[in-house]
């Protein structure tokens, strides 16, 4: 296979950003005076084998876009023997231009540099235009330790199971400062109505004593990889909060595949210290209200499977069933009383019954909506030459190297869909 890897980075003006709003406020932002995670994946990246093209994806407020390009680019310099592209506002307006000239539109809240979801969208849409048959998701914040890294993300990617199931989308796992795989979160008395460190736990620990691959609940973002005919048919969903990762899950088992766990395939995840707590929860009751509601909806319409938060034990479905709002009040109340940023966890449970309530209930179907147009919209920017001309044209501006000699050659456009006849006939032993 020909995979591109693909690593968002978030760049801020200042060293303390409060959030903006409710799908532009990240778990962290590298402030532009300082250097960052990024260099050390890089440098963790060297000695990949098999390594080809990277794209990175700068994200930042609109005032410095410029110049978070420009850091991004100077620190990708450094690393002369890694393929590296950087992908700023300009090439983001490049996208845009073409695919109003096809007839698609701006779809800039869908597709862009703001927001988890529409970020791994544009990376989705720059793999497919420049012909790349699969896509691998880091995290700027990763360390990777595996030269056969590359290698154990394409095992069994695009393959069939013993009973004939396309392997489509693959997550691998993190381990974190401890050596671990399992969650740090504790169990204190405050989190009484939130064990989502023990659920996720109880999850992983099956996973890790179960075959190689194995239909899987969760997914880690930062390890994740996907073939052409999963990213060609379902997009991201642009107005989750955060867990974009997870949400890609339930996707697709609502448009009728799955992912798939590898449990040999992992890299290392060591975030900076979270500013803010409190804020991060408020970013957590935006998302899990709006994916109950999603969810909800879901099972309103007649073309999209049925997927049951009981189907999802011991993790995610707890979080997916009626009285979540409860359980978010009550921890939001409970960790105010006794964790620091008290401010913020008030404000997060009033937001509970309030704005996110309401953001739910106004947005749970935008993403089926857009669903409707993702297909063709890849479609017909697959291989797109005038695309991947202006593109490399403005890379090359900022001396970026983007090797078009590892591209797929244009191939006729497959009906949008995930057909099982594309995949390899090759069957693993695998968990069904």
């Amino acid at each position: 296979m020909n995979p591109v890897i693909v690593v968002p980075t978030f760049v801020s003006s200042r060293r303390r950003k409060d959030g903006g709003g409710v799908t532009t406020t990240y778990d962290h932002m590298t402030p532009i005076s300082q250097s960052g995670e990024l260099s050390r994946l890089f440098t963790s990246l060297q000695k990949v084998r098999g390594i080809g093209q990277i794209i990175v994806l700068v994200v930042s407020e609109p005032s410095i876009e410029v110049q978070a390009a420009e850091k991004i680019q100077s620190i990708a310099s450094g690393y002369p023997s890694l393929n590296i592209a950087v992908i700023g506002a300009p090439e983001f307006a490049l996208v845009q231009q073409r695919m109003e000239q096809l007839g698609l539109g701006k779809l800039s809240k869908e597709i862009g540099l703001s927001g988890y979801g529409a970020v791994r969208n544009l990376g989705l849409v720059m793999a497919d235009v420049l012909g790349f048959d699969s896509v691998v998701f880091l995290d700027d914040d990763e360390v990777v330790d595996d030269a056969d890294f590359l290698q154990k993300a394409m095992y069994g990617l695009g393959k069939l199971t013993k009973k004939g199931i396309p392997i489509l989308a693959k997550t691998g796992f993190y381990f974190n400062s401890d050596g671990t795989y399992l969650s740090k979160s504790q169990d204190k008395w405050y989190n009484h109505f939130w064990q989502q460190g023990k659920a996720f736990n109880k999850m992983m620990a099956r996973a890790m004593h179960g075959p190689r691959l194995s239909r899987s609940n969760h997914v880690c973002g930062g390890c994740l990889a996907l073939h052409k005919e999963a990213f060609k048919r379902l997009s991201f969903d642009p107005w989750i909060a955060r867990g974009e990762d997870l949400d890609y899950m339930l996707d697709l088992r609502m448009y009728g595949s799955d992912i798939w766990l590898d449990n040999q395939w992992s890299l290392r995840h060591l975030p900076p210290e979270t500013e803010s707590e409190g804020t991060r929860f408020r970013q957590d009751i935006f998302r899990w209200l709006y994916e109950f509601r999603k969810m909800e909806y879901s099972r309103t319409q007649i073309d999209l499977m049925q997927v049951k938060p009981s189907s999802l034990e011991p993790y995610p479905g707890p979080f997916l069933e009626p009285g979540i709002t409860r359980r978010i009040r009550l921890t939001a109340f409970l960790r105010s009383l006794a964790r620091p940023d008290k401010r913020a966890y008030r404000k997060a449970a009033k937001a509970a019954t309030g704005e996110a309530t309401t953001y739910a209930q106004r947005n749970c179907s935008k993403y089926f909506e857009f669903q409707f147009v993702w297909p063709e919209l890849m479609a017909r920017m697959e291989n797109d030459q005038i695309l991947r001309t202006a593109l490399i044209q403005s890379a090359a501006q900022r001396q970026v190297n983007i090797d078009p000699g590892r591209a797929v050659p244009p191939q006729p456009a497959r009906p949008a869909g995930i057909d099982p006849g594309v995949t390899s006939e090759i069957r693993l032993n695998i968990a069904e």
